[in-house]
């Protein structure tokens, strides 16, 4: 018996990396799998229907149950044919990993609008459409009387949460409005029996090996014997459990590397000035910079 047995999940960029790591291991704990990856490089160009195929093949060939989906979740359409595609072989649909990514790296002075929107279009559209059409499907399933303990778990970064990288604006600000998007969606889909988690995985993958003066640092020899803790897999335990129906959890944002695990907080107050009327320009260069310490 697994901890998944008799859900089915949705697991976007699922064709290498962090996201085979999810599937592998969701479909190990009885979960059936739709592998969702459109087999792009780096920077989203180009498709490749092999490495999802693969992927589906080590399930099944372990005894599990998935499909393979070659569609681009970036494309509003392409996104509901992923979840249609889930209820479609398998009957339902109970977790959504929301995947998916690419890396168009640029300072911003350089940074021109198509590199700018490939990476918000599969990362945080991406993200959004993925949920939206799940969002439908599971608020149509409660209207009908069939509510499902439906579990999302989005992927953050630690870049555009806890560790801006220099020359990801495109990346970090996509990372960002993810962890934002989780909390809203939280709170929206709470009514249909829905949470929605958010992780910020540190791990070797194509993105982090190329990405400057990151590579070395995730390309290092682990000894012998010795834990890599930048191994993807480490990152897909705390998914499995996020995706378990009864875990409690809802609108939480968790750092994940190696054996660590942090929960981050947004913007807070940590400092406040008060007038008694309207500000002075002169009042504010006195008492603003207070505020920074």
């Amino acid at each position: 018996m697994g901890t998944l047995d008799n859900r089915v999940a949705v697991v976007t960029g699922a064709g290498r990396g962090i996201g085979r790591a999810h599937a592998l291991l969701l479909a190990s704990e009885g979960a059936s799998v739709v592998v969702n990856d459109l087999g792009g490089d780096n920077t989203g160009e180009g498709a490749d229907a092999g490495p999802a195929q693969e992927v589906v093949a080590e399930i099944t060939a372990a005894g599990g149950r998935a499909v393979a989906n070659g569609d681009d979740v970036s494309d509003w359409a392409g996104a509901a044919r992923v979840v249609r595609s889930a209820v479609d072989a398998f009957g339902g649909l109970d977790i959504v990993v929301n995947n998916a990514g690419i890396l168009r790296d640029a300072f911003l002075a350089s940074l021109d609008e198509r590199q700018w929107d490939a990476v918000i279009g599969v990362h945080l559209k991406g993200h959004a459409a993925v949920l939206h059409h799940a969002a439908a499907y599971w608020k149509a399933e409660a209207k009908a009387g069939r509510p499902r303990a439906a579990s999302v778990i989005n992927t953050a970064s630690a870049s555009g949460t806890f560790m801006p990288n220099a020359g990801q604006a495109n990346y970090g600000a996509a990372k960002a409005g993810i962890a934002a998007l989780t909390q809203v969606a939280a709170v929206e889909l709470e009514r249909y029996g829905v949470r929605v988690n958010c992780i910020a995985p540190v791990a070797r993958t194509r993105l982090t090996l190329a990405t400057p003066g990151m590579g070395a640092i995730f390309a290092a020899e682990v000894p012998e014997g010795g834990f890599d803790g930048f191994a993807p897999e480490n990152i897909s335990p705390l998914v499995a459990y996020l995706a378990q129906e009864k875990c409690p959890l809802n609108g939480q944002v968790f750092a994940v590397q190696g054996g660590a695990i942090s929960l981050l907080k947004g913007w807070t107050a940590e400092a406040t000035i008060q007038a008694d009327g309207p500000w002075r320009l002169d009042d504010l260069a006195e008492r603003v910079p207070g505020l920074a310490g």
